[in-house]
């Protein structure tokens, strides 16, 4: 039976285990530290505002204490992947500063990692990145692991896929594997000469194999993998698939779907640290040798909340420089804002927001319609001055902006997917229009309301005139009256429709459900433009200031709402107290 198991912190803190020189008769024991989905998270300033966050400063402050406690050598440090994606420090170092070395191998260094595995989005950042982080990751002892990454010129891994590490006469190999879907949601030149494998049943035998020939003590897998049901249906997720099947293995490390849970069995521990060092992730082991055989292996998991208000003060003061590089290039003025975007009003139909990016990607020719949803699932620019900082908000994700063929009867398709895990048929017995459940946090206990699906999946189409009829049933929701501007719009015309690289190779499942086969999406591409943030800078410089009338103008972005009106906004609004509170 899978159990839950969260040490209190005193014990936490207070695991101490006495050990010899090497694997004689005698007990040992070790603890296993690790982060995931840092998502650029290195310092611990929001660059504007005086506002502190959990970051790698205070990671390391919370590393060192157990690392006190049960000695250096005891502890093992490593990372789950996607980590260069998500916050101005890793996309300053990525692609503004290239030939500084990159902060996180020097962080990485300085924190004592023995391991890191890469992430879907690390992948994201493309060849030039992650090829050079990897070098010198490696040239400061750290291997960048993804075993199932494979070449396709000799069939060899593209990077390492384990490490065997040697502490106390102990030997503990650590294996890592990055997420097969990659290429179901980025282009394929940012993965080029590489294919991916399922981790299943892969990293079984690959535990095998190096078991048999490294004789390791300790085995460690870590997966940038989200925990998932463990039905064996979803490639994304295959952390509970592993955990209940694997042997030979002790410490199970996932990743990716920012779920921060402990599991733990007799012989195996999952542990999923959540996401921007909000946690670490411990698990203890004891080993209890007798004629040079374990004996007795003893386990033990949980999670350490990290105190954003307790840092290493000294590491602060050593990345001083790169932070306030970092923040000068992101508090640069990009324009001026006349209007608010929040992004929560993407969900109740039309707004400022996503008008902007419809308006964004309908510039770039030859784009006649526009896909988009609402990346930041609650974010808000207020009117003033936009700073670079600000287009993080805008625009978290670095894809790149594709123009790609589609015909009218697929783009109706697709409207229809998009909003049946958006909104549900009403009336209907909870009185709601959005597909949203409560839910309850398994870590603090805290009740509220979510969405059934992901929010940035709630495509809707710039381009077009149209309703949804919340009132009808999926395939009869959507109406398209016209093109914007009033000319007509034909099913079997083909269409030029922009929408991010994401979306274009397959991301959330909605081209494929709409009949288009993402797998040969080169053949539709017309046009593949830059990353979409560094338009949007451009967008916003050359026109200086952005108000609701230029990026609302329905004869070039259309129009469309939730009808009928007197049902949807009620119901609408009632959804959204539930979700925001008050909205």
């Amino acid at each position: 039976m899978v159990k839950t198991c969260l040490l209190p912190i005193s014990i936490l803190f207070g695991l101490f285990f006495s050990s010899c020189g090497g694997p004689q008769d005698g007990t040992y024991s070790f603890e296993i530290l690790s982060t995931n989905d840092l998502h650029g998270t290195f310092f611990d300033s929001t660059y504007v505002g005086k506002r502190i966050k959990k970051s790698l400063y205070a990671v390391k402050w919370t590393v060192d204490s157990v690392r006190t406690a049960a000695g250096r050598e005891h502890v093992i440090l490593l990372d789950g992947g996607d980590i260069l994606q998500g916050d101005n420090a890793a996309y300053y170092f990525n692609y503004v500063d290239t030939l500084s070395p990159h902060v996180f191998p020097r962080m990485a260094a300085y924190l004592g990692y023995d391991a890191v595995t890469v992430g879907n989005h690390d992948i994201e950042t493309g060849h030039s990145v992650y090829d050079r982080v990897a070098k010198e990751l490696n040239a400061e002892g750290i291997p960048f692991l993804a075993g199932n990454a494979f070449r396709t010129d000799n069939g060899k891994t593209y990077f390492p896929g384990w490490k065997l590490i040697k502490r106390k006469g102990i030997r503990i190999l650590v294996l890592g594997y990055t997420n097969p879907n990659v290429k179901n949601w980025l282009a394929e030149n940012l993965w080029s000469g590489m294919t991916f494998q399922s981790l299943l049943p892969l990293v079984q035998q690959d535990v095998d194999r190096l078991r048999a020939r490294l004789k390791p003590h300790l085995v460690i897998v870590s997966v940038h993998s989200g925990t998932g049901e463990g039905d064996g249906k979803s490639l994304e997720n295959q952390g509970m698939d592993l955990y209940r099947t694997l042997r030979g293995v002790d410490f199970l490390f996932c990743a990716h779907d920012h779920q921060p849970v402990v599991f733990r069995s007799d012989t195996l521990c999952l542990i999923n640290a959540g996401s921007h060092c909000r946690f670490v992730g411990h698990g203890a082991i004891c080993l209890t040798f007798r004629r040079g055989e374990v004996l007795e292996r003893r386990l033990k998991a949980g999670l350490i909340p990290v105190d954003d208000a307790r840092i290493d003060t000294t590491m602060a003061a050593k990345f001083h420089a790169d932070y306030r590089a970092v923040r000068t290039f992101t508090t640069t003025p990009v324009g001026e804002l006349k209007t608010e975007l929040r992004t929560r009003d993407a969900y109740a139909g039309m707004c400022d927001y996503i008008n902007l990016i419809h308006s964004l990607s309908l510039s770039c020719a030859p784009a006649r319609l526009s896909i988009a949803a609402p990346l930041t699932y609650d974010g808000t620019v207020k009117p003033g001055t936009v700073l670079y900082n600000d287009l993080f908000t805008i625009y978290p994700f670095e894809n790149q902006l594709y123009v790609v063929e589609m015909t009218g009867s697929e783009v109706k398709r697709y409207l229809e997917i998009s909003y049946e895990d958006w909104i549900r048929t009403y009336p209907n017995p909870e009185g709601r229009i959005l597909k949203i459940q409560p839910y309850t946090n398994r870590m603090t206990g805290r009740k509220g309301w979510s969405f059934v699906n992901r929010s940035y999946n709630f495509d809707s189409v710039g381009g077009l005139v149209y309703t949804v009829d919340v009132t009808k049933p999926f395939g009869e929701r959507v109406r398209i009256a016209s093109l914007a501007g009033g000319k007509p719009f034909f099913p079997e015309a083909n269409y030029p429709v922009a929408m991010t690289s994401y979306r274009a190779s397959g991301g959330g499942g909605l081209l494929k459900k709409a009949g288009v086969d993402t797998d040969k999406i080169e053949e539709r591409v017309l046009v593949a433009y830059p990353e979409i943030r560094d338009l949007l800078y451009d967008y916003i410089k050359a026109r200086g200031a952005i108000d609701h009338r230029e990026i609302g103008d329905t004869t070039k972005i259309g129009r469309w709402s939730f009808e009928p009106a007197s049902i949807a906004e009620p119901a609408l609004e009632k959804d959204l107290k539930l979700l925001f509170g008050d909205y």
